[in-house]
């Protein structure tokens, strides 16, 4: 999904299963013991510090009072450990089992999503196993050094759930925002590659988020930019639930807004100016591939609020998040409601899926995440189908990713 000035530089990967890993991302964990003098006199100036000779004198007052006191000290040191320390682990049996004449991944819908085929497919043992569970995500990742992919179960708490889908843009979708002419880029960049996206949210992700509806603990959409008045009324945020009546002032304001702009730039250039030294290069300088400026898409294009689109259904308790927050008011809105696990969907996979706001990048150093790899389009220039570009991006994606697909992510019923 390209725009302009509006593709966010993504965090570094972060590796969720090196030791090394750095804390919350601000630097490695502070080793204990002491290391210097300094250390040590840090240390000894500590109010709960008591020098040998100082607890002699704690029996001239009595073994009484000397009890209360240790017991007293004791707490105070051992209270903030007890506050700071983390969720208890168990040992992982990273056992892996060969599995025989494996079926190729994500082969559900190959109109949209070339096949995943790999020789070598092994079966582990559940990552995730919640106490209660009721929804079961099968998974995969791989490993060049286990020379294979690698299956696992795994067991979750619909109530501590997320459904995410990134950038569904209401793009040449009837409600006003549509890819300016002749010669403008929005979203997959033609109206004819747009539509098919359109279609592929139709016919996959929406009959999975609708699927998912009263059993995950939320669902929730990403746009570009802040909140604007418009969208404010449209859409409930992490800090506002608009009424029915802002509903219907914000979607007439919407369609007024976006019908009101003129969806027409320049035409291509019908000539340019090329040197004899270096002419390619001052051939893309005048013609790049991609220019989704101004120049094409007319001033002002970018500023208008682009809304959900609408072939996903959007409710009332269904949740906008807004890229130019940032990450972390979308992480204390997910910590808040409990939630521990994200199914992840959405557009581009390539591009704003992994590096926006609510792109993996970011969500998995705090949650688990699944990428739902049939219900993600990457961008396919060159292409008039998207299968082989969203299969290179998951398998990409799939060395430090977990990769679930629709006909994997299964609720009890009973």
């Amino acid at each position: 999904m390209l725009q302009h000035d509006e593709i966010h530089a993504g965090q570094p990967t972060v590796d969720l299963f090196s030791r090394n890993r750095k804390s919350d991302g601000f630097g490695p964990r502070m080793k204990h013991g002491w290391n210097t003098d300094q250390d040590k006199a840090t240390t000894e100036s500590h109010p709960c510090f008591i020098r040998v000779s100082s607890v002699a004198s704690l029996f001239r007052l009595g073994l009484r009072t000397a009890a209360c006191l240790v017991c007293l000290i004791a707490a105070s040191n051992v209270l903030p450990i007890l506050a700071d320390e983390p969720s208890p682990k168990r040992v992982y049996d990273n056992r892996l089992t060969r599995i025989e004449k494996p079926r190729p991944l994500l082969a559900d819908h190959p109109e949209f999503f070339e096949p995943i085929i790999e020789q070598a497919h092994f079966e582990a043992p559940p990552i995730v196993v919640d106490e209660g569970a009721d929804l079961h995500v099968r998974a995969w990742r791989f490993s060049y050094n286990a020379r294979g992919i690698i299956e696992m179960p795994n067991h979750l708490k619909a109530s501590q759930t997320a459904v995410i889908m990134v950038h569904p843009w209401g793009i040449d979708d009837g409600q006003g925002w549509d890819t300016p002419e002749p010669a403008g880029v929005a979203d997959f960049c033609t109206k004819e590659k747009n539509h098919l996206a359109a279609r592929h949210t139709r016919e996959v992700v929406k009959p999975f988020i609708n699927s998912l509806r009263g059993k995950a603990a939320l669902v929730l959409y990403s746009l570009p930019r802040d909140k604007d008045p418009i969208r404010q009324k449209l859409y409930r945020s992490f800090t506002h639930k608009p009424t029915d009546t802002e509903r219907r002032e914000g979607a007439r304001e919407l369609k007024a807004k976006l019908t009101s702009f003129k969806y027409e730039g320049e035409p291509l250039p019908a000539s340019l100016s090329l040197s004899s030294d270096k002419p390619v290069i001052d051939y893309f300088k005048q013609f790049p591939g991609l220019d989704a400026g101004p120049k094409f898409n007319n001033a002002g294009f970018w500023q208008l609020p682009i809304p959900v689109t609408t072939d996903v259904d959007v409710h009332a308790d269904d949740v906008v998040i807004y890229d130019a927050e940032g990450y972390e008011p979308l992480k204390k809105f997910l910590n808040a409601n409990g939630i521990r696990h994200v199914l992840l969907t959405g557009y581009a996979t390539d591009m704003c899926f992994c590096r926006t706001t609510a792109g993996y990048e970011n969500l998995s150093k705090d949650f688990n995440v699944f990428l739902v790899g049939d219900a993600s389009l990457a961008t396919f220039p060159s292409n008039t189908s998207p299968r082989f570009a969203v299969n290179a991006a998951i398998s990409f994606a799939a060395l430090n990713q977990l990769v679930t697909q629709v006909s994997w992510v299964k609720f009890d019923t009973k």
